[in-house]
């Protein structure tokens, strides 16, 4: 039977952030291709961010695509760019249905221009939804995300338009892709690797992390109500005794 866990419960839990990693291995340990392990867990998201949603969780964001994948294989990064426009086509009417809004993060002039295009009408699309966010980071880098940050700054200040001592964190804070989204609160990375690998960095300061030894395309709600457990046990003193 499975356990939904009450509003109540999760109300220190707003943002569950993401790593979803070994979909390679997954595939290899069954003789696969990549694509194949890449495939599933495509699928594998549908049914994480539902369940989300009906755990209480207000935001997710999901580490899809890092700047670092463009250095995949042609054949691989081709593959992962098929598979996001199948999912961009599609999901619309269950987005919709459950309320879910769409924020896309990342450096999106990399991208094909079909696929900006459709990342574009998705989250015009779901704007009014506001039951959940859901946040893809694609084509994403948390360095070069806080050096654009930075220049934003530099410019403004070299104008003449802010001084020096007025920059301070909301300031900073408003000048990256998450501006209008509150920092994570949990950080999840799947199959059991202990790394950030450029993510969200700045964001993630104050954040608690766990990391599960589950591959991605195995990781399900049953592995998420656990983790979500285990985060309800913890203290959050945010540096204070």
């Amino acid at each position: 039977m499975r356990t939904v866990l009450s509003n109540k419960e999760t109300q220190q839990l707003q943002h569950i952030a993401i790593i979803m990693d070994g979909n390679g291995r997954w595939a290899a340990k069954r003789g696969m291709p990549r694509s194949f392990g890449h495939k599933k867990g495509a699928e594998r998201v549908k049914e994480v961010v539902q369940a989300a949603g009906e755990l209480g969780v207000k935001y997710l964001t999901l580490y899809a695509f890092s700047t670092e994948n463009w250095q995949r294989s042609p054949d691989e990064v081709n593959d992962l760019m098929d598979l996001l426009r199948q999912y961009l086509k599609s999901e619309l009417s269950e987005l919709q249905k459950n309320g879910v809004r769409i924020v896309f993060i990342g450096e999106r002039e990399m991208l094909p221009a079909d696929i900006r295009s459709s990342m574009r009408r998705l989250e015009d699309d779901t704007k009014n939804n506001a039951k959940m966010t859901v946040c893809i980071a694609l084509s994403y880098g948390s360095r070069q995300e806080i050096l654009q940050a930075v220049r934003k700054i530099a410019t403004l200040a070299k104008r003449g338009d802010i001084k020096p001592e007025e920059i301070d964190d909301k300031m900073f804070s408003d000048m990256l892709y998450t501006q209008e989204i509150p920092d994570p609160d949990l950080v999840i990375r799947t199959s059991g690797e202990q790394r950030l690998s450029n993510y969200l960095l700045w964001q993630v300061a104050y954040a608690e992390f766990y990391f599960s030894e589950v591959l991605w395309p195995d990781f399900d709600r049953a592995e998420l109500e656990k983790i979500i457990e285990n985060f309800n046990k913890r203290e959050r003193r945010y540096g204070k005794a």
